[in-house]
């Protein structure tokens, strides 16, 4: 109540939106006499009439009931929500308390194994997710628990294999634990981890406190440098552009190209139209000369009325009557004259 989620040490858990809601948590020393409330809100599915409910935690000091020893246990066929019943916490309690024999014996904490980082199991064979439990006692730990720590089933552990533990037969009914993941834990040969800060490289010196700025600070003008900071890259863009226009429209080999060409097909046709209008007489080439073999006159190979302006630069050979003709080669059976 008065804060928009829970508290960090409180979850909550519900499957469907038709089971139970369980709300389950271990609070720490720092929330020991501040009363928590819960508000709850529910409605109804099918009429929505909403209720509401508060729920009040008192938080108490456990150092009046201190419990040093503490093991963790790791349950794999267990949900968070299945272990939180009564009945099955207390038959895992009872479990427990025949194999560790102590005076008093409580759950300290549980939490899902989902919130360790484990992974969410495949929808087959009925797996869960697992849970652990972690119980505290005022005696030390019984031989059975110790079973652990002993080098052959540390190396069974390490070869991902189950250790040879006497006392799983107790528990083997029920809950199936991973004893390769159970932690032992003896407050009472903790050492204090504090240690004293020593400075030295990567440590900055003490300051003393911080004192902001004072209120009077002259205001400064940034008119200029917002001037510069503009002005300086568009007349520098600018340039550019002229240079980049001047190149594209000014210096274009294209255009040159197009006028010499215009300017050769003009005097083309002018030259053609000079060559239809003259009237001088045919070349030497063209009069009628002797065949040097038979001495007839060859006529000439072109008429009087011969347009010029049209004759080809050079003409297909003919093959004039008392003309020596030379071999052609053939590209494939014999040669012929």
């Amino acid at each position: 109540m008065g804060y928009p989620d829970r508290p960090g040490w409180l979850r909550y858990i519900q499957r469907t939106p038709y089971s139970d809601g369980v709300l389950y948590g271990s609070p720490t020393a720092e929330n020991v006499g501040k009363p928590t409330i819960i508000e709850i809100t529910a409605y109804n599915r099918r009429t929505f009439e909403t209720a509401r409910h508060n729920l009040i935690i008192n938080i108490m000091s456990a150092e009046e009931f201190p419990l040093p020893y503490q093991a963790e246990f790791f349950i794999k066929n267990m949900n968070v929500e299945e272990m939180l019943a009564s009945e099955v916490l207390g038959d895992f309690l009872g479990a427990v308390k025949n194999v560790w024999q102590p005076e008093r014996l409580n759950a300290i904490n549980i939490t899902s194994a989902l919130d360790r980082g484990g992974r969410v199991p495949l929808p087959i064979n009925d797996m869960k997710e697992g849970v652990y439990v972690m119980v505290g006692a005022d005696v030390a730990f019984s031989s059975c628990l110790r079973e652990v720590e002993n080098p052959q089933n540390q190396l069974r552990c390490s070869q991902e294999m189950e250790p040879v533990i006497t006392c799983d037969k107790k528990f083997r009914t029920h809950f199936h634990i991973d004893w390769c993941k159970i932690s032992l834990v003896d407050k009472t040969k903790q050492v204090s981890t504090y240690q004293e800060v020593v400075r030295g490289e990567g440590i900055l010196p003490d300051g003393g406190e911080y004192k902001p700025p004072s209120d009077s600070l002259k205001s400064r003008d940034y008119y200029t440098d917002f001037l510069v900071t503009l002005a300086v890259p568009s007349a520098v863009a600018l340039v550019l552009f002229l240079i980049l226009a001047y190149i594209m429209c000014c210096r274009r080999e294209g255009v040159i190209q197009l006028v010499h060409h215009s300017s050769i097909q003009k005097s083309t046709k002018e030259l053609r139209d000079m060559s239809k209008n003259r009237e001088i007489a045919w070349p030497l080439s063209t009069l009628p000369v002797f065949h040097p073999v038979t001495g007839e006159v060859i006529p000439p190979t072109h008429t009087d009325n011969y347009d010029s302006t049209n004759m080809p630069l050079m003409q297909a050979q003919q093959n004039l009557p008392h003309q020596t003709q030379i071999p052609q080669p053939q590209t494939t059976g014999k040669w012929y004259p």
